[in-house]
């Protein structure tokens, strides 16, 4: 039985969860406004910059300091991989293929984080663990299957999108333990600096497309910037130090869910009844994915990647 304090802190973490599938859904209709004013090097270098200025204010006014030396390693690859990889190539992935098979193939990045995650961090593969994931990953082919155009795909957008999902799950396997010796707002507000930083080649594109870009499509990269990016990855780092790689990576299978929804009430794209179905099917999948078995046992996480007293907050 939990007592309160868990019970609390648990749902504290399904919250932070919530927030961050919810913002990253939003984030696909502000991508397709802002992408076609801004190339994908350009786009990724301004939503992180605005991500990185934002998340620097609040870490400065919270003093959390530098993060510890032990955490560095998780920030940099993460800030690399995720931050950095993973928002250029997915940009430039969308652009050669449509939006279903996009989400398609980059819903692979849940399975890899669940392997990765059970060999690389210990982490547990409960049976439904697995049943969720396997029903909501049906539930994303549905989706991808339901939205795929004809003949505008190419392999080249195949690829990023694959590339996207490799640097996807290897950020996240990378963040959790560094999460155990920093606090999410250090981890998150580093990661985010490293992946600009990553991203500056791209400086002299930024400066010359926002001087010609429509308001709309600037607004909506820093809408990126500040709540996709700040904001949701920093929920995100909260939720993943109190739970496993694999299971918050089930819960990302609502994002496609969320998309077709939001792509309904802002662009008026009203779903065929099978992407509804695969829908329903993505959000099944992640119910059952973070459901316990009643008298379950407590789920292992990692040694090193359990967050320390003094960094819950």
């Amino acid at each position: 039985m939990m007592n309160a304090n868990q019970s609390r802190a648990r749902l504290l973490a399904t919250g932070a969860a919530c927030v961050t599938v919810v913002l990253w859904a939003s984030a696909f209709v502000a991508i397709r406004s802002a992408g076609e004013a801004y190339s994908p090097g350009a786009l990724a270098l301004g939503r992180l910059t605005a991500g990185a200025l934002g998340l620097g204010v609040i870490w400065t006014i919270r003093r959390e300091g530098l993060p510890p030396r032990a955490a560095w390693r998780g920030i940099l690859l993460s800030g690399v991989l995720w931050f950095g990889l993973y928002m250029v190539v997915l940009n430039w992935g969308e652009q050669q293929v449509d939006a279903g098979t996009a989400a398609l193939v980059v819903n692979v990045g849940p399975l890899l984080i669940a392997l990765l995650g059970a060999r690389l961090l210990g982490d547990p593969m409960p049976p439904r663990l697995l049943a969720g994931m396997a029903v909501s990953f049906a539930g994303a082919v549905t989706v991808g299957l339901s939205m795929s155009g004809g003949g505008g795909n190419s392999v080249l957008g195949v690829a990023l999108c694959l590339l996207a999902a490799v640097a996807y799950a290897g950020g996240v396997v990378a963040q959790k333990p560094a999460l155990g010796h920093g606090s999410a707002l250090q981890v998150t507000t580093f990661g985010c600096l490293v992946g600009a930083v990553g991203c500056l080649p791209f400086a002299g594109q930024l400066v010359h497309q926002a001087a010609h870009a429509p308001l709309s499509a600037t607004l909506n990269m820093l809408y990126l910037g500040v709540f996709p990016t700040a904001l949701a990855f920093t929920t995100w780092a909260y939720a993943l130090a109190r739970s496993t790689a694999s299971r918050m990576g089930a819960t990302t299978y609502a994002v496609p869910a969320l998309v077709v929804l939001m792509s309904w009430l802002v662009l008026g794209e009203v779903p065929g009844v099978l992407t509804m179905a695969g829908g329903v099917l993505c959000l099944a999948g992640v119910a059952v994915s973070r459901s316990r078995a009643r008298g379950g046992r407590v789920v292992r996480v990692a040694a090193d990647a359990r967050p320390r007293p003094d960094k819950v907050r």
